[in-house]
């Protein structure tokens, strides 16, 4: 009976649409298995061996995915780099900020991180936009628009917390606005 039990909950799971979301072909069996499994592959959509003439044509959107992981990766390096510059308290983080900017030459590192995370936030809401205006959320791409969503809104938050950081005036006015926010949400506050 366990086993039974098993076998249908697999069965059921494999049927769902999530699971097909994520999992776009089974084992291929047959050619036309196979060549489904081709060109469902992720890394031959990122870089095919042939392009539609349209395809190449560069717009406004652009990369915007691969940017926005270029920039995550800058962030990354960036952020690192300035954590052993900077303490997260009361006292020293205006100091810190301020040794940040005017002792590093041209404040490059905290310039280059600031700027990187505007910029992140913007290519991730265009990246989204498009997403959203082209129909790609469509089946059997939802478990991938669900992610975005997901990405973006964890960007806007990392966003906000590093905004936050210095601890001057305006850091100080967006916790009161944001705590305000929050408490006014039905579920939050």
């Amino acid at each position: 009976v366990e086993k039974n039990k098993k076998e249908t909950l697999l069965k059921r799971l494999g049927e769902s649409q999530v699971w097909k979301s994520i999992i776009r072909s089974g084992v291929p069996r047959s050619r036309r298995q196979r060549m489904y499994a081709v060109l469902g592959n992720v890394f031959l959509h990122l870089h095919p061996a042939r392009l539609p003439r349209h395809a190449v044509k560069i717009g406004y959107t652009w990369c915007m995915g691969g940017l926005s992981f270029f920039l995550f990766v800058v962030l990354t390096i960036t952020g690192i780099l300035l954590m052993f510059y900077y303490r997260p308290t009361v006292e020293y983080a205006y100091t810190d900020i301020i040794d940040l900017t005017e002792q590093v030459p041209l404040g490059i590192m905290r310039e280059l991180h600031r700027w990187g995370a505007h910029a992140m936030v913007l290519t991730v809401w265009l990246h989204m936009l498009r997403v959203f205006m082209t129909g790609s959320y469509k089946p059997p791409r939802e478990f991938n628009w669900g992610v975005g969503v997901l990405l973006m809104t964890m960007t806007l938050f990392l966003s906000f917390t590093g905004y936050l950081l210095p601890w001057d005036q305006l850091a100080i006015w967006a916790v009161t606005v944001g705590t305000n926010m929050a408490r006014a949400h039905p579920f939050i506050g």
